[in-house]
């Protein structure tokens, strides 16, 4: 959320940042809820100073036992005034509040603008395309041949976006989670195993509510949201909080089932395991102060190519544009690695900075070594999600002879298997 003294301040800076990441909303109309509240609130000052002196002055003339009627009916009708201020100024903050959560963050001024993801910048590539003499197969061919993935048994199990991994494939999946946690615990980060169901509160405190409710499972009866990451639950662990400074930054990572009803734009990208509803992930949540959080968004994005990395998939890391940016972050990058069976680059981390936005929506602050309270800065990061990995190791690792090589990395999670030959 953005401080609305920063929107009072700064009209045609908000409406640029809204234009950019593709958004309409009006403005005016806040910057009109905001004077009325403020409005309001003097008004109701005023009534009540008023009182506080007339009040005195009641005191006094009954002390002296003197005629102070008209003085105590002035002062019933100035509390009924402010009674009915009162109830105008909850209902202009409602809704100045309502219209305040709809506003995007704003895109850094590192961020490119543009409108949608044809505008978005490669920043680094890394490692070499591979060029095979022999046709390699994609993941949904060769996962169903060795018996790795089972999409009809998930299809009467779930529907269509749905996936089964049988044997090693779910193995191949348990050891890169076993991987990743290792890597980043050893890195600092606090391993976090959440809940993966979250409350209206949770979810409108890290953007997900009232912008994407509709990419969101809700359970009815119980008024709770299945998860689309874990980022949710795990940044809003100090929801509500005031940190030292000394205790910052908090590094966090945790593994986690994800559920999204918007698994992409029909027809696109619907086979095997690209766009899914259901989906494990392993996401990295820092908590950090203002001056640092740009510092903290690079080394978060290299830990997350560092997992690619160790798994020696070429991959690239790309600087989204503003018109690509979520509706929560200030700047983001994406990194894409190749898949070879179906040759393109699949999205398997963003690496993002909120700044305050989210910090603002939790309430999560931090008192600094002045004793000043403010607000967090909170970054997030895949490290990674998991199905795209998956394809991208069974299609880049195939040989001309019908296996898939194991990553070296992997081994040791996986008995020393060196070769998934479907036997």
């Amino acid at each position: 959320m953005l401080d609305v003294k920063f929107i009072r301040d700064n009209p045609d800076l908000v409406k640029k940042g809204v234009a950019a990441k593709n958004q309409k909303l009006d403005i005016d109309k806040i910057l009109d809820l905001d004077r009325s509240r403020r409005a309001i609130i003097a008004e109701v000052e005023q009534l009540k100073a008023l009182r506080n002196k007339v009040s005195e002055e009641i005191a006094r003339k009954k002390k002296n036992k003197e005629d102070a009627s008209s003085q105590i009916a002035e002062m019933k009708e100035v509390g009924q005034k402010i009674s009915a201020q009162d109830v105008e100024l909850r209902a202009v903050e409602n809704e100045l509040e309502g219209l305040l959560l709809w506003i995007p963050n704003m895109p850094h001024s590192s961020v490119p603008i543009g409108p949608d993801e044809e505008s978005n910048v490669t920043v680094r590539e890394w490692g070499q395309i591979p060029h095979l003499n022999f046709e390699i197969q994609p993941h949904w061919v060769i996962g169903e041949k060795y018996g790795l993935i089972d999409l009809p048994a998930a299809a009467k199990i779930a529907g269509s976006g749905f996936y089964v991994l049988k044997g090693a494939g779910a193995r191949l999946q348990r050891a890169l989670v076993q991987f990743m946690l290792d890597t980043h615990t050893r890195d600092g980060f606090i391993e976090v195993a959440p809940p993966v169901l979250a409350n209206a509160k949770t979810m409108t405190g890290t953007g997900q509510l009232p912008k994407l409710a509709e990419d969101m499972y809700f359970l009815n009866d119980d008024g709770i949201y299945m998860i689309p990451t874990a980022e949710v639950p795990v940044t809003n662990i100090h929801q509500e909080e005031i940190l030292n400074e000394e205790d910052l930054p908090r590094y966090y990572v945790a593994h986690s089932q994800c559920f999204r009803r918007e698994a992409g734009a029909a027809g696109k990208d619907t086979r095997g395991l690209i766009r899914v509803h259901q989906f494990e992930k392993v996401e990295m949540v820092k908590i950090v102060t203002p001056e640092k959080s740009y510092d903290e968004l690079e080394t978060l994005l290299a830990q997350a190519e560092k997992i690619i990395q160790a798994l020696k998939i070429p991959y690239r890391v790309r600087l989204l544009a503003s018109g690509d940016l979520s509706f929560a972050a200030a700047k983001c990058y994406d990194i894409e690695i190749w898949a070879a069976g179906i040759g393109k680059y699949l999205e398997v981390s963003s690496v993002s900075n909120f700044e305050d936005f989210q910090a603002r929506r939790m309430n999560t602050r931090f008192r600094d070594k002045d004793k000043k309270v403010r607000f967090v800065h909170t970054l997030n990061g895949s490290g990674t999600a998991l199905p795209r990995l998956l394809a991208a190791i069974m299609e880049n690792y195939q040989t001309d002879y019908g296996t898939i090589v194991v990553p070296e990395v992997l081994r040791p999670y996986m008995g020393g298997l060196v070769e998934i030959t479907g036997q």
